[in-house]
């Protein structure tokens, strides 16, 4: 059987919550033996996140962290006690890659601090996910989502011009932040395996969030150029064509909502669409005077309507391919795991878990053609590996029991 691309590469995940666990289970999902360190009684703070299966809080069946944690084997570990501290120095020896997603201050604090575990394994590569990065004045402060789409600009340019901005939904900037990580992960190790010699990798979530594409890097660019200081492109998701070309935006159907892209060049196509309907007809519509004229705007509203009204969100999407207009269906989260294209191409894969039974995941993002990812594996209950993993290590399940009583593990 063909190896995955990482099978020779051990990690130990001292990271909760979203940015790190999605980090370490991208190494995970493509090869890589990665144990999830989690506090005891408690783990990750993610298995107290929902979505829970059939709505029931239960740390085992928490939908974010069975997502974020495939793969991976778990052990708890009190790392602030004096037994916790001489084992976790002992798996450190024992892998290639510490990821972890404290607060600057913390592994310093606990005697853990990167040239502390580089003199027990020189060519470790730690990496360290936090807010503002390891160093600088904001260094120890807490950032919360919205404080990070803040700081971060990108919510200069979402909601409606003449309201208060607007975070978009989820947690984006923190999966970003994760793949960011794992990248720089993979870049540090190549390095360590050519020279011997390790690294710590600083990733900040504030500064992954500047770099980003994601609604503020052209903005970004654009002020070298022209010096303007204020973002001032902000738009609303149901555009309705008033912000750009029409019919620019996100409309209602039958079953629904999709999206459309306007603006003279895909005017042709777009008129088709809708059945070249003779009042749509005449030149001004193909202009980009006409596209902001507001008589023109509301033309073609008055026809688009209810057009779209009469049509499902498949039957829409199917026109648009014979019209060769870009658009798009809003999908649901039923519509994309029913989606024919998809469950062709088998990305989403059906995983069983002792506690929630069978249920169906996202599967790995790309796919190498000579290493694949792992066949995927449940995210592990809490503590499940203790005994494997500590035993390898030397302990007996006697020392376990008095490590259990003394809080350790």
């Amino acid at each position: 059987m063909t190896e995955s691309a990482l099978s020779d590469v051990r990690v130990l995940d001292l990271t909760w919550y979203i940015a790190g666990p999605y980090c370490t289970k991208l190494l995970a999902d493509y090869g890589a033996e990665v144990i999830k360190v989690e506090r005891p009684g408690q783990g990750d703070p993610a298995r107290s996140i929902g979505p829970f299966l059939d709505d029931e809080p239960d740390i085992e069946k928490s939908g974010l962290f069975l997502h974020l944690n495939t793969n991976k084997r778990s052990i708890t570990l009190n790392v602030k006690s004096h037994a916790g501290k001489k084992i976790l120095r002992k798996l450190v020896e024992q892998v290639d890659i510490v990821v972890e997603s404290f607060s600057p201050r913390v592994m310093p604090s606990l005697g853990l601090d990167y040239s502390t575990l580089q003199k027990a394994n020189p060519s470790l590569v730690l990496t360290s996910i936090s807010n503002f990065g390891q160093t600088g004045p904001y260094r120890n402060y807490r950032l919360s989502e919205l404080a990070l789409n803040a700081m971060g600009t990108s919510m200069k340019m979402v909601g409606q011009p003449d309201r208060a901005p607007l975070k978009l939904g989820g947690n984006v900037l923190q999966y970003q932040a994760g793949v960011l990580a794992a990248t720089a992960t993979m870049i540090a190790l190549f390095g360590s395996r050519l020279t011997g010699t390790g690294q710590h990798v600083d990733v900040s979530l504030l500064e992954t969030c500047l770099g980003s594409m994601d609604r503020r890097a052209p903005y970004l660019l654009a002020h070298q150029y022209t010096g303007q200081k204020e973002i001032t492109t902000r738009v609303g998701g149901s555009r309705g064509g008033i912000m750009s070309g029409c019919p620019e935006g996100i409309y209602p159907c039958k079953d629904g909502y999709f999206d459309v892209a306007g603006g003279v060049p895909w005017w042709p196509r777009n008129f088709a669409l809708l059945g070249s309907p003779p009042e749509l007809a005449g030149p001004e519509f193909g202009t980009a005077e006409g596209q902001m004229d507001t008589q023109c705007q509301h033309a073609i509203l008055a026809v688009l309507y209810p057009w779209a009204m009469n049509r499902t969100k498949t039957e829409i999407w199917e026109a648009a391919k014979s019209a060769r207009a870009a658009l798009a269906p809003l999908y649901t989260t039923e519509d994309l795991v029913n989606d024919p294209h998809f469950r062709e191409r088998g990305f989403f894969v059906e995983i069983e878990h002792p506690r929630t039974g069978r249920l169906t995941y996202p599967g790995a993002p790309f796919r190498p053609s000579e290493t694949p990812a792992k066949t995927p594996r449940a995210a592990p209950l809490l503590g499940e590996h203790n005994v494997e993993i500590y035993c390898s290590l030397g302990y007996s399940r006697e020392d376990l029991a008095r490590l259990r009583d003394a809080g350790a593990i």
